[in-house]
């Protein structure tokens, strides 16, 4: 196998077609990792998909050919938004047109069986009626060539290039019933003319096919929650040129563009409202069922329905730059993500098959030397072949995570993968940012006192720096000072001080707002009335900061930033779990405890600066916590990293998210217990589904050798693991977040 560098690695996604058990999957895989050029490569049996990491020496259309060499067909995921939607509505109709193949080709193997599976139910009853060996032969043939053909196409194809699935097991268990039966039909002595197993062949192919066919049907239904995602991107928007509304398609778009979005349109791409409001409903991309109001200066996202107001949007992002397409990308990595477990299921299911046929043949020659009997012998090796299905195995664990994956990302959870679901599952302590997280995040400005007393003019110079700075006081400011009337000046110059404050030049002179720490660095002079107003509104709660201009203090603003109304509940709910919860902040003492004690944490830990916070992380790992960290700014990233687990709220910054395992495209404290509810109910899915598949074949095996179940049973066996194991990853769709509006 290659070990190609990893550096300057593409990323390409195959949809497949052509598997029919785990082995094929994992053989395709290890065909893949095994051509050069190639760095990694994953394929998911459940979602038909590869993703393939390679160098840019090798082509997308060199793996598609790897795939038809072995025996498979590939078509590569493109990634632009309007050729992935077609892509989309290609897979949907290809999934459509094989369910009802599937379909058709059932009825009619059901029509076939039924008159052969007559005389053993009389038989049951104590009627004795036969059909002539000719008419059994009849009614299995085509059964046997036409429902088997399917299955000898795939293990022609599997043995061809090395290697055995499924379809191998099925056409070896099958052909040995028919073929049996054929040669005492036709060619054996008349008292071996009744030894005939044609119901058994046509029975266990057509309960295959049904098992087939609701397995279509049930993997098609986990992964509702990518196609629902795919369906709302938008193909077309209306794009204002001039004094005219032109219709153009979401490719003809650029960035900064004007569009105007009409009442109930999907709104086509993310952007900013420059005039006009309404209510937009954003319950597909967020989970919140009510309608969110919109007005000049708000950001819509890209598949949002409008409501019955015109807007005019100014475009800021793209194809694959909206959040719509970040929102695919994260669910379709976490689910096409491998658990450790499945690792070593899939290896299991890579020697499954020779193992069986070898198992098969053993029984046979038991048979044969313990009763001499043919019959016998046939009946049970046949039996062998039949029931020892991988298919269960290679659907246990993708199911349940594109089942689990997709209900949290409807609730508006996105989980990155599944090692962020297994770091969920064993989290102990949880610490929140306190600024946006437990907070409003939007602080309003309470007091405004200039030591000249011209607050006016202090709030001009306070506001007027922070034009262009997104942190939460400057909102503040700002919209404080445009509800005074105040002309604001555009300074230059503008220098960030992460947890101090921020420095800048107006008017030629340096003006600087921030804490006590920022004022020492600059060598302000101590104030003896500004110390006094910041200590008084410290004590009250608030958030103080000075503001100087040059090395003089010319006054004192502070801030209050109220709790969210949900954050008690959500940290009691998380105490009721056994989890610790911790508030870190940048702010002082007094403003953090005030907001410690409305929301109930256990602990908190003020004037932590940004580097801090990673510091923090790092020193409870140390203590042996399993630690979460939940926030949604730029300087949240390094300790959303550095945690066991990153939880961003969706109204924060995009490296937020981009960091993060779980993502919650609302602000809103209860998803946080939701995000570690449904990790933990995909978990259990996952290791129920794996028990039952490993335990179905762990007793089966053994009960088809010793000859207490006969074919049909095992085919009916067979077909129905599949599907049980596909049915309980589908009751996950029915989870929904507690305690939620």
């Amino acid at each position: 196998m290659n070990a190609p560098s990893a550096s300057a690695a593409q990323t390409v996604k195959l949809d497949i077609s052509g598997m029919t058990c785990a082995g094929c999957a994992s053989r395709l895989e290890k065909t893949l990792q095994a051509t050069e050029g190639v760095v990694k490569a994953t394929v998911n049996f459940a979602l038909e998909m590869a993703e393939v990491e390679h160098l840019p020496q090798v082509a997308a259309n060199d793996l598609v050919d790897v795939v038809s060499t072995a025996g498979f067909e590939a078509k590569e995921r493109r990634d632009e938004a309007e050729a992935a939607k077609k892509a989309f509505e290609e897979r949907e109709a290809h999934s459509d047109a094989e369910e009802r193949k599937t379909f058709q080709l059932f009825a009619l193997s059901t029509l076939l069986a039924i008159p052969l599976v007559i005389p053993m139910v009389l038989m049951a009853f104590g009627v004795q009626f036969e059909l002539s060996g000719v008419l059994q032969f009849a009614l299995a043939t085509p059964i046997q060539l036409f429902v088997g053909a399917r299955f000898y196409k795939g293990a022609f194809a599997a043995l061809r290039h090395g290697g055995a699935n499924m379809d191998v097991l099925v056409s070896l268990g099958t052909s040995a019933a028919y073929l049996y039966s054929v040669y005492n039909v036709f060619f054996a002595t008349q008292a071996q003319a009744t030894d005939l197993y044609f119901e058994a062949s046509a029975v266990i192919l057509t309960l295959i096919l049904m098992g087939k066919y609701l397995e279509i049907r049930a993997k098609r239904s986990t992964s509702a929650a990518v196609r629902s995602l795919i369906a709302l991107r938008p193909t077309t928007a209306n794009k204002i040129v001039g004094d005219k509304i032109i219709p153009v398609g979401i490719s003809d778009l650029r960035l900064g563009d004007y569009i105007v979005i009409k009442p109930g349109e999907c709104v086509p791409t993310d952007g900013l409202i420059e005039e006009g409001e309404s209510e937009l409903d954003e319950s597909m991309l967020t989970g919140e069922n009510l309608p969110v109001h919109k007005n000049k200066g708000d950001q819509v996202t890209g598949g949002t329905i409008n409501g019955a107001g015109a807007i005019f949007v100014r475009t800021t992002a793209l194809g694959e730059s909206t959040r719509l397409a970040q929102i695919i990308r994260l669910v379709e990595g976490a689910q096409a993500s491998k658990a450790p477990l499945q690792k070593l299921v899939d290896k299991v299911a890579a020697i499954f098959v020779p193992v069986i046929v070898l198992i098969a043949l053993a029984t046979f020659a038991g048979w044969m030397l313990y009763s001499g009997d043919v019959t016998t012998a046939v009946s049970a090796s046949v039996a062998v072949l039949v029931i020892a299905c991988p298919c269960a195995l290679g659907l246990a664990t993708p199911t349940a995570l594109v089942a689990g994956t997709g209900a949290a990302a409807k609730a508006g959870i996105l989980i990155r993968d599944i090692e962020a679901l297994e770091r969920a599952h064993k989290v102990d302590t949880i610490l929140f940012d306190k600024t946006g997280t437990l907070t409003v995040g939007k602080p309003v400005l309470t007091d405004a006192q200039a030591f000249d007393r011209n607050d006016d003019r202090l709030l001009t110079i306070a506001a007027s720096i922070q034009l262009g700075s997104e942190h939460p006081l400057a909102s503040a400011l700002i919209r404080a000072a445009e509800e005074r009337n105040l002309k604001l000046t555009r300074p230059r110059s503008i220098k960030a001080i992460p947890g101090k404050g921020l420095i800048a030049e107006l008017t030629g002179q340096q003006v600087s707002i921030g804490n006590a720490a920022l004022m020492k660095d600059l060598n302000v002079a101590p104030s003896m009335m500004g110390d006094g107003l910041v200590k008084t509104y410290e004590s009250s709660g608030k958030t103080a900061v000075t503001v100087a201009l040059g090395d003089r203090a010319i006054g004192v603003l502070a801030f209050v930033d109220q709790a969210r109304d949900s954050a008690r509940e959500a940290v009691e709910s998380l105490k009721k779990q056994g989890i610790r919860t911790v508030m870190i902040t940048g702010d002082t003492e007094l403003a953090a405890k005030n907001i410690a004690d409305q929301v109930g944490v256990d602990e908190f830990q003020a004037r932590v600066q940004p580097e801090g916070k990673n510091e923090v992380v790092n020193d409870l790992k140390e203590q042996g916590y399993r630690v979460a960290m939940v926030g949604d700014g730029i300087n949240d990233a390094p300790a959303l990293a550095a945690a066991d687990l990153g939880i961003a709220m969706g109204s924060g910054a995009d490296v937020a998210l981009e960091t993060a395992g779980v993502t919650l495209m609302r602000s809103e404290p209860k998803m946080i217990p939701a995000a570690l509810d449904i990790s933990k109910a995909t978990l259990r899915k996952i290791r129920q589904n794996l028990f039952w598949a490993f335990i179905y074949n762990i007793i089966g095996i053994p009960l088809a050798a010793l000859g207490l179940l006969s074919p049909v049973i095992a085919g009916a066996a067979m077909a129905m693991s599949s599907v049980s194991v596909v049915t309980n990853a589908m009751l996950l769709r029915r989870w929904k977040p507690k305690n939620m509006n």
